[in-house]
């Protein structure tokens, strides 16, 4: 199977981690990795409506340096991650992050797009911490994969899936869970967080159906009573030391107004391992 992923870079070292976590991930894939820095032009700011020139000096050496700066990278991937199974495409562009990905996806029909995420406290400027909050939100088109700074890469034994069993599950949109339990020998560990635990009819049929299309993974369902689910989860996450959190982005569970603050930001801005959002 071939893979088509897409991985913003800023040249730190939390873009090189993430960057690296992708490269471990899909190892005995097959893979066409994107490379993708947005630089930026000190005069332009995006408080003002002044839009550079491509031919402009200042432009042209933004994108220069950029440009050099990707084949520095490439550099360091061709001497310590020499794969026959992956090739290494670069993209310099200007233009606000959550547009030039999606104008990537399309053109380059991208299957994940993973990066790196230095929450709340991450040095300010970057293209991280909130951006890809954002982008875990919003990209609606591939599933998007968050790796926090300090997590280095292990073959995952363990992938949490939280879900509130509440609407009918589809072996598409769980594809790319299935797939890294299979490559990877990874047990699911299906998570439901309530106040009131009891599932009704349609959340167990739900539960049923999830647990066919998990089929011969290996997997478990378990259930905590509480009522703040980010907490609940990230408890859950560290008590059993698990290696990722995926979950479906549906905007009912995520972003209902059951909650303060939608799920996704919570967990994004404290994460503490890798996680999947799932479309």
């Amino acid at each position: 199977m071939d893979k088509r992923i897409l991985v913003p870079t800023d040249f730190s070292k939390n873009a090189l981690n993430a960057i690296r976590y992708a490269l471990n991930l899909y190892k005995e894939i097959k893979c066409e990795f994107y490379f993708l820095n947005i630089f930026r032009l000190d005069s332009y700011s995006t408080d003002n409506l002044f839009i550079p020139e491509p031919d402009s000096v200042e432009y042209e050496a933004a994108k220069t340096r950029s440009e050099e700066e990707l084949d520095k990278l490439l550099d360091i991937l061709k001497l310590h991650h020499d794969n026959l199974k992956h090739s290494y495409h670069t993209i310099s562009t200007f233009n606000f992050l959550e547009e030039a990905l999606k104008q990537i996806i399309a053109e380059k029909d991208i299957d994940l797009v993973v990066m790196g995420t230095q929450g709340a406290t991450g040095a300010k400027g970057l293209i991280f911490g909130s951006n890809t909050v954002n982008a875990m939100e919003k990209i609606r088109e591939c599933p998007v994969l968050a790796v926090p700074e300090d997590v280095r890469f292990s073959s995952p034994k363990e992938i949490v899936f939280p879900t509130d069993y509440k609407t009918a599950f589809k072996r598409k949109e769980l594809s790319y869970l299935l797939e890294i339990s299979k490559m990877h020998d990874t047990a699911i560990r299906v998570l439901y967080i309530a106040k009131n635990a009891e599932l009704n009819d349609e959340q167990m049929n739900n539960q049923k159906l999830l647990g066919d299309i998990l089929g011969n993974l290996k997997h478990s369902f378990h259930t905590l009573s509480k009522k703040d689910v980010s907490d609940g989860l990230t408890g859950f996450v560290e008590s059993r030391d698990s290696d990722m959190i995926a979950f479906i982005n549906h905007k009912h569970f995520f972003f209902r107004s059951i909650f303060s603050k939608p799920l996704v930001k919570e967990i994004g801005y404290n994460a503490i391992v890798p996680f999947l959002a799932l479309h």
